[in-house]
């Protein structure tokens, strides 16, 4: 069967893809948010996983306000980089892993969740930093992917339960499916940060800094919050962590934090990521 051999959660944050494509990771401004990537790669490089799911948002490119799904999952052979208003980015396109989507996508409606099959669909900088980050800027990607959009976006937004529920789901679904593929899961989004109304530039240190520890060894702290707590402690947009917790929910309940790293602001946001490995 094929295996989960690790979990990996991270900001997004746009402004990430513009330092890359304008040189910029070796800055004074940029440097200390990118050196912390250098365990993300070696972690991926000595892991050699096969497959790529990608948990994320679309940031009105792929899906706008009149049609918003709580879930969606790609089930494309390619996905290509989103034209976010400024033409696609000079990246190469993902080879999506169909026939795992596929598994996925059944056992989800077997499980009564109810996703957007996509089956043609391009990719946003909320998929494509997270494999930058990782995975640097090869000629062609070392994985296949999967793609999974969250709502983040519109409210109503998915409770943070109903986001651990899809990762056990994700779970049984890549231990369940035939062959020895080894499987990397990818939690993006956050960490706090707020781009509109009164607190605008809103970052919470403190909270950030407790997600990286918690997130790994007390996640049930987080998957009791509501939605509006996350919102209340991480900002608006900062709400965008639940994601990770579909990442959190397909490991084991004990987890070894192998890495964590912290920067703020890149941008307007609290940024950051961990590595995740099962406990032995």
């Amino acid at each position: 069967m094929a295996k989960i051999i690790g979990g990996l959660g991270t900001s997004h944050v746009p402004s990430i893809g513009v330092a890359l494509d304008k040189g910029l990771t070796e800055t004074p401004d940029w440097k200390p948010f990118f050196s912390g990537y250098d365990e993300g790669k070696r972690w991926v490089k000595e892991a050699r996983p096969d497959v790529a799911v990608v948990i994320f948002n679309d940031h009105g490119n792929s899906f706008f306000l009149d049609r918003v799904p709580t879930f969606a999952v790609g089930v494309a052979d390619r996905y290509n980089p989103a034209d976010e208003g400024w033409g696609p980015r000079n990246i190469p396109p993902f080879e999506g892993a169909t026939d795992l989507a596929w598994h996925l996508v059944d056992l989800m409606v077997e499980r009564h969740f109810d996703p957007l099959v996509c089956r043609e669909i391009d990719v946003d900088h909320g998929f494509q930093v997270p494999m930058e980050l990782f995975f640097g800027r090869p000629e062609t990607w070392p994985v296949k992917v999967i793609p999974i959009w969250v709502n983040t976006i519109q409210f109503p937004i998915p409770t943070p339960q109903r986001c651990w529920e899809l990762g056990i789901v994700l779970r049984n679904a890549i231990e369940s499916f035939p062959g020895d593929d080894r499987v990397v899961i990818m939690g993006t989004g956050g960490l706090s940060h707020q781009l509109q109304g009164t607190r605008a530039g809103y970052i919470n240190r403190e909270a950030d800094l407790a997600w990286l520890e918690g997130i790994a060894n007390d996640p049930e702290r987080y998957r009791q919050m509501s939605r509006e707590d996350y919102v209340e402690m991480f900002g608006s947009e900062g709400a965008e962590l639940i994601m990770w917790l579909v990442m959190r929910a397909a490991l084991q309940p004990k987890v070894d934090l192998v890495h964590k790293h912290y920067h703020a602001p890149a941008s307007m946001t609290g940024a950051g990521m961990v590595i995740l490995e099962n406990a032995a």
